[in-house]
């Protein structure tokens, strides 16, 4: 029998990622009684600032809160002046991406109608994909393991990439399985391996990897891209692919490119996701040069909130949630559509909390 209710542990964290937290909080305990469940929601310190007020980015009891919950619900951390003693910045989520494992890093992207996209293509309505991104290893491996060597002239910086059997293959797998899970959505379901094989021997690695896991998914399609050409392809027709699977550096930076042919970061949801635990968070920064206006969009914010739905609707067998999710979506892109709420960088005037009532109306 499925559970009536969940618990969220809640991680706003720094700069807008409290405001857009708040605004899919108030939408997440709107489709709760539409659907017959409750949301038990617990916020904990994390982040930028808490760094600068304790001392500590990610408290032992905030990580241990994550564990115990059922899935965790992050809004933005990070601040520009806030930085290490190595020079990067205070970045907590990556500290709990490899603290638990979560391997599969899930990026969607789709095109609303009613709201202008970068692409004169007509085509580009069609927009409907999702990278997924291996993140515990690769060259973020490197993060917190780099040196620098040598004196003067010869001095040189050294970060290594790490790419395993184990990580490469499991990652495959996830990617392949959400293709064939798309095809039976009436989706292409098919696969594009991303990588620099022609270059790197560990991405040559990556690719047998990857063909050797497709071998188990015979109804799945599959193809291979190198990355800077895919970047290429992402902006001459993005509405070709479906599902793509890459490396975690090239996830990065495609994952923002594929961001901005829907608008933005502000459009952009996305899911930290291993076997145990899963984390659900815009793709977006904490603006802090927009923080406490109230006009920043949650867009982002709602939409990973869904995916959470989606993700625990299938741990735990329970197909309301997953109506919860449609609805969240349809919501959205109904208002959207009618033209009654429009985000601010695409010329629209409306408020974070506008954008949140139009959601929850149309629940």
């Amino acid at each position: 029998m499925s559970k009536t209710s969940y618990s969220i542990a809640v991680l706003p964290g720094d700069g807008i990622g409290r405001e857009v937290m708040a605004a899919a909080l108030q939408v997440l305990h709107a489709v709760g009684p539409r659907i017959g469940r409750r949301f038990a929601t617990a916020e904990h310190p994390a982040g930028a600032q808490h760094y600068l007020d304790s001392g500590v980015s990610l408290p032992d009891a905030t990580l241990q809160a994550c564990r115990k919950a059922d899935a965790i619900l992050f809004g933005a951390m990070g601040l520009p002046h806030v930085r290490g003693k190595d020079g990067t910045e205070i970045i907590p989520q990556l500290d709990i991406r490899f603290a638990l494992d979560l391997y599969a890093g899930l990026r969607p992207i789709r095109s609303f109608a009613g709201l202008p996209g970068p692409l004169a293509n007509p085509r580009a309505a069609q927009i409907d994909l999702v990278l997924v991104r291996e993140s515990t290893e690769g060259l973020f491996h490197a993060r917190g393991r780099g040196t620098i060597e040598g004196e003067g002239d010869a001095q040189a910086a050294y970060d290594t990439m790490k790419i395993t059997r184990s990580g490469t293959a499991r990652v495959c797998d996830f990617a392949l399985r959400l293709a064939r899970q798309r095809k039976a959505q009436g989706k292409p379901g098919r696969v594009t391996n991303v990588d620099k094989a022609n270059v790197f021997t560990s991405m040559a690695f990556w690719r047998q990897v990857f063909e050797e896991r497709a071998q188990a998914f015979p109804d799945v399609s599959t193809e291979h891209a190198y990355v800077d050409a895919m970047a290429l392809n992402l902006v001459m027709k993005p509405w070709a692919y479906d599902v793509l699977v890459t490396e975690n550096m090239f996830g990065d930076i495609l994952s923002d490119l594929i961001a901005a042919l829907a608008g933005g970061m502000g459009m952009a949801p996305s899911a930290d996701i291993g076997d145990d635990y899963a984390l659900f968070q815009p793709a977006h920064g904490t603006a802090p040069d927009i923080a406490g206006q109230g006009i920043a969009n949650p867009t982002a914010m709602i939409l990973s909130a869904a995916m959470m739905l989606d993700w625990l609707a299938v741990r735990h067998g329970d197909s309301a949630l997953a109506d919860g999710a449609r609805a969240i979506e349809a919501s959205l892109a109904a208002a959207f559509a009618a033209g009654s709420v429009r985000p601010r960088e695409f010329g629209g005037s409306s408020s974070t909390a506008d954008i949140v009532r139009a959601v929850i109306a149309g629940l």
